[in-house]
């Protein structure tokens, strides 16, 4: 299948109109944008789905405009673009890396969705600072950023080179009411999880682990030569055969 001409912009949002008839909505990570996501959504538009790869509230600006923009606003938009392809769209499925896998968690505990594919999900943050960043955020604006941690040379997620402290905050609250929403998630959840992963600790996977009622479907498939932005890493293609693969099964299991 041809790519459609890249644009000037590598986070600009992406659409593609497929023919299956089921869309994909393909959620991005924190401080990053499309760009880190395009060759998995490329691989979607080539199994035939429609897919939305939006550009979220506060990304591909600036990090300023990221710490003055709250995680409600964030969600908000993962929901808009959510509802837009399931106006259209006999199914839905999710596709998230790191912050987006807890946002596509998030849609998934209130919204019919037909399964999700998430990339080292977050929902717990390493430092033990992040606690105090309600605080710290008035004093120190912007730490250094957290991108293109990616094992195989020449990746850019074109990513912030600074994260915002507030920004930190709303994440966190975001994590906070998505794990206490775990328990109302009924589609099926593959993840791919790097045992080299220097943005999102492990706790996160035990966290989904422990949340999610044990009726609902998890597999887990460990990743052992990328880092935490595998889809431009050495097991992106692993990823996007298995993820398609996987939604393919929910396509055959369904009556």
């Amino acid at each position: 299948m041809a790519q459609p001409p890249a644009s000037a912009d590598p986070n600009a949002p992406y659409t593609h109109q497929g023919s299956n008839g089921d869309a994909v909505l393909v959620i991005h990570g924190f401080t990053a944008g499309p760009a880190g996501m395009m060759p998995w959504a490329h691989a979607f538009a080539a199994a035939g789905y429609s897919v939305r790869v939006p550009l979220l509230p506060g990304h591909g600006t600036s990090w300023q405009d990221l710490a003055a923009t709250k995680h409600s606003e964030i969600l908000d938009a993962v929901r808009q673009a959510h509802a837009e392809l399931a106006a259209t769209h006999a199914r839905v499925f999710v596709a998230g890396l790191s912050m987006g896998g807890a946002l596509a968690l998030n849609l998934a505990s209130t919204h019919e969705v037909a399964a999700l594919a998430l990339v080292n999900p977050g929902l717990t943050i390493a430092s033990p600072l992040a606690r105090f960043t309600g605080l710290l955020r008035f004093v120190v604006p912007s730490l250094a950023g957290i991108s293109n941690d990616i094992a195989k040379p020449g990746g850019d997620e074109h990513a912030y080179a600074r994260t915002p402290v507030a920004g930190v905050h709303q994440l966190r609250r975001l994590f906070r009411s998505t794990i206490a929403a775990l328990g109302s998630i009924t589609a099926p959840v593959i993840v791919f999880r790097s045992d080299a992963d220097h943005v999102v600790p492990e706790s996160s996977l035990e966290v989904l682990r422990d949340g999610l009622d044990e009726s609902v479907h998890l597999e887990v498939k460990r990743l052992t030569r990328s880092y935490h932005v595998a889809t431009l890493d050495y097991e992106a293609q692993e990823i996007f055969a298995r993820s398609i693969e996987f939604f393919q099964e929910v396509d055959t299991s369904r009556p």
